[in-house]
């Protein structure tokens, strides 16, 4: 199978391969998440399957990457994504705010990427506990697929690298709102000399994103995973193209997390129009960043397709500064980011 390398042929892909992929793996989940025991728990993981059902659709793309074996890469990055997810749920949405809590929940994402790794109860600081097994069939899922891949062992120390930076975001940012803040610069303050120059909530931005890991995986079906290699592949896609992924997501909900108090990074700019020139920043270093690995037309359409699909969103219509910003934005990604709003646009009505 050819990978996609115009806006069209990414398109078609997505629509008559991926998404049909995607709602196959997710029916299955939700199969299992409708017997989990625990009411709080089974109300969680269908929330959660069914609100953020677009992270796996997105995220699935990068399928296309294995060539071949896309179906089984797409059934690890459905199974992961829908970890994730679960798991902010729990978070976002509990009656816990203990630390310790959120990162034992999170020992599951570590385990998922570790092909031998022993398999825990994760709810073990937490009141609710029975899932029937949800949580752990995810974890195994995410392992079984990993054992297939040939070159996993040098594969992993990568994945772990960029898991640990997600899962240090979760737990930082779910605590009481006081410590939110302070936590998470105290924890950028560990990074910031290794990293190009980010404010440190660009840097939990950067820490959200799930698409380096997915993108990696996926090209461990067929690619020679050389440390060199797997570097180059963590190295663009962290910071520039995860942190480009999660401000968008930050842009468009500002509205919405302004009326519940929710934590968003796009609030600490000091302007609209300082928060336009980063914005033009990370989509330049995202692209510059990409055009050295194999196929780098598929992540340079990666790229403005994020611009289109969170641009396009009906949450932007409410936001007169953040429909401004939109229209830079996407004349700032081109042809492509314009193809994709304009299709997503069209789709949604």
């Amino acid at each position: 199978m050819n990978i996609p390398l115009s806006p069209w042929s990414l398109m078609s892909e997505t629509y008559f391969k991926v998404l049909p992929a995607v709602r196959s793996n997710l029916n299955h989940w939700k199969i299992q998440a409708q017997q989990i025991p625990n009411p709080e728990l089974r109300q969680q993981a269908l929330a959660s399957l069914t609100d953020k059902q677009f992270h796996c659709e997105g995220g699935a793309i990068y399928g296309l990457l294995a060539k071949r074996q896309w179906r089984e890469a797409i059934r690890f990055i459905v199974a992961y994504q829908t970890i994730s997810d679960y798991l902010d749920n729990l978070c976002d949405r509990s009656t816990s705010l203990d630390p310790e809590d959120f990162r034992a929940l999170h020992e599951a994402m570590i385990a998922a990427l570790t092909p031998d790794a022993e398999i825990k109860n994760y709810y073990r600081l937490r009141d609710d506990q029975e899932d029937g097994g949800y949580l752990q069939n995810l974890v195994r899922t995410c392992q079984d697929v990993l054992r297939q891949l040939p070159n996993h062992s040098n594969l992993v120390p990568v994945l772990h690298e960029l898991a640990n930076y997600y899962c240090d975001l979760q737990v930082h940012k779910h605590v009481t709102v006081e410590e939110r803040v302070p936590r998470l610069k105290l924890w950028f303050d560990l990074y910031q000399k290794q990293l190009p120059e980010l404010y440190w909530y660009e840097f939990s931005a950067c820490a959200g994103s799930t698409l380096g890991i997915f993108c990696l995986v996926a090209y461990a079906f067929h690619q020679d995973l050389s440390e060199t290699f797997t570097n180059q592949v963590k190295n663009s896609y962290f910071p520039w193209v995860q942190g480009l992924h999660i401000l968008l997501d930050y842009l468009i909900d500002q509205e919405e997390d302004r009326i519940h108090g929710d934590l968003n990074f796009c609030f600490y700019y000091n302007s609209s129009d300082e928060m336009l020139d980063r914005f033009k920043h990370f989509i330049q270093n995202a692209k510059q960043s990409v055009a050295h690995l194999p196929n780098p037309q598929f992540h340079q359409l990666i790229n403005q397709a994020l611009l289109g699909v969170y641009l396009s969103n009906k949450k932007v219509r409410g936001q007169r500064e953040v429909q401004r910003m939109a229209k830079q934005l996407i004349e700032i990604g081109g042809k492509p980011a314009s193809f994709f709003f304009r299709s997503r646009l069209l789709l949604s009505h």
